[in-house]
C-alpha cells in the first residue's frame, strides 16, 4: 500500500483524480433540496465520487464571519485546537471538546477509494491530530468574551458530547461513556475518568458520539453514526451504529432507542413536544443532490430507512442484499437539510432566550460539502418552528465562512444558546468560538 501511494503521488495521479471528480451532473438550486418534501432526482453514480473541497486557511487577524439580520458576531474564544463541540454548565462556563478523529487500527483501513478521499478531508482542515481534551471557557464579566481559558480535562479518546447530572459530568469519547466528579466553579478535573458504558469503535468511519441526558438524569441517549457510507464493510460492522442509544446512566445497560440513522450528531429535546430530536448526515455518492441531510422527531424503536433506504421508503439500489422488509418501515425525516451540507450542530431555542422572533426554533451549524460540485453548508441557519414543528425556509444566521476564492476561513460545528442569549457557535478550522448576539435579545 505505501509503495502505491507514493507511485499515485509523483505520478501526479491524486490531481488527476481530483479533476475528474470535480465533473458532475448540474445541480438543482440549494433551497430545493429543504424543507418537509425536498426535491429528489434519480440517483447517479461514478468510479470516483465528485470530490470538491474547500481549502482550510483559517481567519486573518480583524477576520470574521458575518452575522445577518442586523446581529452581531464576536470572537467568543480564539487560540483553541479544532474545537467541535460545546455544553454550557448551570454556572454559565462553557465545556469546549477540542477532538479530531482517533487512529484506525491497520486490520480497519478502507482501501485507497477512502485514502484518495482521506487526502482531500485533510485540505479540508480535518484529520489533525486529536488534542483529546475539553476546555474551560469562563466570561466572568459578561461582556461576551471568554477571560479564562483552561484545561478542565485532557487524555481522553477524540471526546464529543458531554452531560452533566448532578455532580457526575458525563462525557462520550469515541469509545466509551465515562464520568468524573464535577464541582460547581472548578475549572480543572484531577479526578480520573471512571468508564460508564463502551461505545462501538473500532473502524470508527464516523467517529463523533453526541450526548444528551434525560430530564430526569436517569438515562443518556448518545447519536453513534454509520462504520461507513452505505454499509459497503458488511453490516456486522453496523452494530449498534447508524442509530441513538439509551444508556442507563447509573448501570451503563446500553440499548436501540432508535435506528437507520446513517449519522446522527446533533441532539436536543424539543422543548414544545419533549420528544428527541437529532440532525442526522446522510449518505454520498449518487449525486449533487442526493441524499438530503435531515432533522427529525425520533421515535423509539423507529427505524428511518439507512442504509436500504433515504427520506423514507426511496430504495437505495446500491445495497444488496436488499431489505423490503425495512423498507417498508422506514419513517420519513421531518425536515431536510440539503444534500451534502454537513449539518451537524444542532439545538433548540428554549427558555424565552434570544426573543420571540427565535422561540422554539433550532439553530443548525452546516460545517460544509465535499461531494458536491458546488460548495454548500459552511454556514449557520436557523428553522422556525411552530407547535413544535418546522415552519418554513431555513434563515442564514452566520455566513461568511467561505472567503471570494472559496477557501475555508472556518467550518461550523457545534451550536450552543447560552444564558445570556447569545449563540455560541464552534469553528473547527477557525479554531475559534463565535458568539452571535441580535438585537431582540
Amino acid at each position: 500500500m505505501a509503495q502505491f501511494r507514493t507511485a499515485l503521488l509523483t505520478s501526479g495521479v491524486a490531481t488527476s483524480l481530483l479533476a475528474l471528480a470535480a465533473c458532475s451532473e448540474p445541480s438543482l438550486p440549494e433551497e430545493a433540496g429543504y424543507g418537509p418534501n425536498p426535491i429528489l432526482p434519480e440517483p447517479t453514480s461514478s468510479w470516483l465520487p465528485t470530490i470538491k473541497v474547500a481549502d482550510a486557511i483559517g481567519w486573518k487577524p480583524g477576520e470574521k464571519p458575518v452575522a445577518a439580520n442586523g446581529a452581531q458576531v464576536t470572537a467568543f474564544a480564539t487560540g483553541l485546537q479544532h474545537p467541535r463541540w460545546l455544553y454550557e454548565l448551570p454556572n454559565g462556563d462553557v465545556l469546549v471538546a477540542e477532538s479530531d478523529a482517533p487512529p484506525k487500527p491497520d486490520d480497519k483501513q478502507d482501501g485507497v477509494r477512502a485514502w484518495v478521499q482521506g487526502l482531500f478531508m485533510k485540505k479540508a482542515g480535518s484529520k489533525t491530530p486529536s488534542a483529546n481534551r475539553i476546555t474551560l471557557l469562563r466570561d466572568g464579566n459578561g461582556d461576551g468574551i471568554a477571560e479564562t481559558k483552561s484545561v478542565f480535562l485532557e487524555n481522553l479518546t477524540s471526546p464529543f458530547g458531554m452531560a452533566l447530572i448532578g455532580d457526575q459530568l458525563f462525557i462520550a469519547n469515541a469509545d466509551a461513556i465515562v464520568r468524573v466528579p464535577y464541582v460547581t466553579g472548578e475549572t480543572r478535573s484531577a479526578a480520573r475518568p471512571v468508564k460508564v458504558a463502551d461505545l462501538p469503535a473500532g473502524r470508527n468511519h464516523h467517529w463523533t458520539k453526541s450526548l444528551l441526558a434525560d430530564p430526569d438524569g436517569s438515562k443518556l441517549y448518545v447519536g453513534v453514526g454509520s462504520n461507513s457510507n452505505v454499509g459497503e464493510n458488511g453490516m456486522a460492522e453496523e452494530e449498534q451504529r447508524a442509530a441513538v442509544l439509551e444508556i442507563d446512566a447509573r448501570s451503563g445497560a446500553t440499548q436501540v432507542f432508535a435506528s437507520g440513522l446513517r449519522n446522527p450528531v446533533g441532539i436536543d429535546w424539543n422543548p414544545t413536544t419533549k420528544e428527541l430530536w437529532v440532525a442526522v448526515n446522510e449518505r454520498d455518492e449518487i449525486g449533487d443532490d442526493l441524499v438530503p441531510d435531515y432533522m427529525t422527531s425520533v421515535k423509539r424503536d423507529g427505524f428511518y430507512g439507512w442504509p436500504y433506504s433515504y427520506f423514507g421508503q426511496h430504495v437505495d439500489k446500491r445495497i444488496e442484499p436488499s431489505r423490503p422488509d425495512l423498507v417498508a418501515k422506514a419513517i420519513k425525516p421531518d425536515y431536510a437539510l440539503g444534500s451534502h451540507s454537513a449539518s451537524l450542530g444542532f439545538t433548540f431555542v428554549k427558555d424565552g432566550r434570544m426573543g420571540q422572533a427565535y422561540a422554539g426554533g433550532a439553530f443548525v451549524g452546516q460545517h460544509g460539502s465535499w461531494n458536491r460540485e458546488r460548495p454548500v453548508g459552511y454556514r449557520v441557519i436557523f428553522v422556525p418552528f411552530t407547535e413544535g414543528k418546522p415552519a418554513g425556509m431555513p434563515r442564514p444566521i452566520l455566513t461568511g465562512f467561505l472567503n471570494e476564492k472559496g477557501e475555508a476561513r472556518g467550518r461550523p460545528v457545534g451550536v450552543l444558546v447560552d444564558q445570556r442569549n447569545g449563540l455560541l457557535v464552534a469553528d473547527d478550522v477557525g479554531n475559534a468560538i463565535w458568539r452571535v448576539t441580535v438585537p431582540s435579545s
